[in-house]
């Protein structure tokens, strides 16, 4: 049975409404449960109700594929477009027992012009294309004729290459001949080494062993000979010392016991000089006292003249210790052009010499009459 299904205005993915027909081939399956399938959907149905039931389904599969394609994916691809329809309607037609022997894409055509336009397109980018082949081609060729040159100088280098590399591979070998030859002989003379480092290992290692017991016997023999040494200075060194030591002593008890008696006698010696002296002094001090008694009982007896003789033989000190400034003194200037103030000045010093002496010896020469008679207002005057 041949259907052709349209669907008219349909709009794809992209929104462009389109119109689409095709052919499709269908026949009643004749298994036994599938058959029954179509005899229970079609039993008693003409063949036009059977053939609009099928068309419609089909339509209707086309209609939903359409609504998920571009109108490029459907133009360019309508194999493609043609075996998703029927991948995808095959499971229900087959469920009323009819199965697609084939379905393909008759015509595609829209009425907006949207695939006159893609045309266009399509014929703008062909010629364009051209233009870029042409180019491509023009390109191509220098690249091959460039190409052309660089495989003869590839040629030549390779062969220059491949001759240096002769060149080198027999150095490497000579080199590694020599390297093969140079290591072997460095492992024999290192295997030599080895050896003669092994023989002189051993050779030390006897040494040393006989260096050991040498040192065992010398420490032997040096323990002994500390012993004796120490038992030699036992008996020079440390017995003398302690002797000597023994000697130090007593000589310093000795010392000491001098030195207290030294002391003690120059202590009995000091204290018999002090006493001696004290003596001494005590007898100096009784024969002045004795000398001061006499002398005061001959002051009293002898009264005011006694006193005046006292005070005369005071007088000539009193003087000297008055005069010790003066006698430093080159020269005294009395600043004055009276000739009888230096007079009152003389006077002056004259009337003040009594208290003086008063304040020194406790005598008032203002009592003596000797003394009154000099300082006598007229004796002065006829002085």
């Amino acid at each position: 049975m041949t259907l052709q299904p349209k669907c008219e205005d349909v709009e794809t993915a992209e929104g462009v409404a389109i119109t689409v027909t095709g052919v499709a081939q269908v026949k009643v399956m004749t298994e036994n449960e599938l058959l029954g399938y179509a005899c229970e959907q079609f039993l008693g149905k003409s063949v036009i109700e059977i053939r609009s039931v099928i068309l419609q389904t089909l339509e209707g599969h086309l209609r939903a594929i359409l609504g998920t394609l571009t109108v490029e994916q459907i133009y360019q691809d309508r194999d493609r477009f043609a075996t998703l329809v029927r991948e995808v309607a095959s499971p229900d037609v087959g469920r009323m027992g009819i199965e697609i022997l084939s379905f393909t894409i008759k015509d595609v055509y829209d009425k907006v012009e949207y695939l006159s336009s893609l045309g266009k397109t399509q014929t703008a980018a062909v010629q364009r294309d051209a233009d870029i082949g042409v180019a491509e081609a023009e390109r191509d060729a220098g690249i091959r004729e460039a190409e052309c040159k660089r495989e003869m100088m590839d040629v030549k280098f390779l062969a220059d290459t491949k001759m240096a590399d002769s060149k080198r591979e027999l150095e490497m070998q000579k080199a590694s001949f020599n390297q093969e030859v140079n290591t072997k002989k460095a492992e024999a003379q290192l295997a030599y080494e080895l050896q003669a480092a092994k023989q002189q290992q051993n050779i030390r290692l006897e040494e040393i062993e006989i260096e050991v017991v040498q040192r065992k016997k010398q420490i032997t023999i040096e323990e002994k000979e500390v012993i004796r040494t120490e038992k030699e200075l036992v008996a020079t060194v440390k017995r003398p010392a302690e002797a000597e030591a023994y000697k130090m002593q007593q000589l310093a008890e000795g010392r000491k016991i001098k030195t207290v008696l030294t002391a003690q006698a120059e202590a009995d010696k000091i204290r018999l000089i002090g006493e001696a002296e004290a003596c001494s002094i005590e007898a100096v001090g009784k024969a002045e006292a004795e000398k001061m008694r006499l002398k005061a009982e001959a002051y009293q007896l002898y009264g005011e003249a006694a006193k005046t003789a006292l005070v005369l033989e005071a007088l000539p000190m009193i003087a000297s210790k008055v005069a010790a400034p003066l006698a430093r003194t080159s020269e005294i200037v009395i600043l004055s052009g009276d000739g009888s103030r230096v007079t009152g000045e003389v006077n002056r010093l004259l009337a003040e010499l009594p208290v003086s002496v008063n304040a020194l010896t406790g005598v008032d020469l203002t009592k003596i009459p000797l003394l009154q008679k000099m300082m006598n207002p007229q004796c002065q005057t006829a002085m």
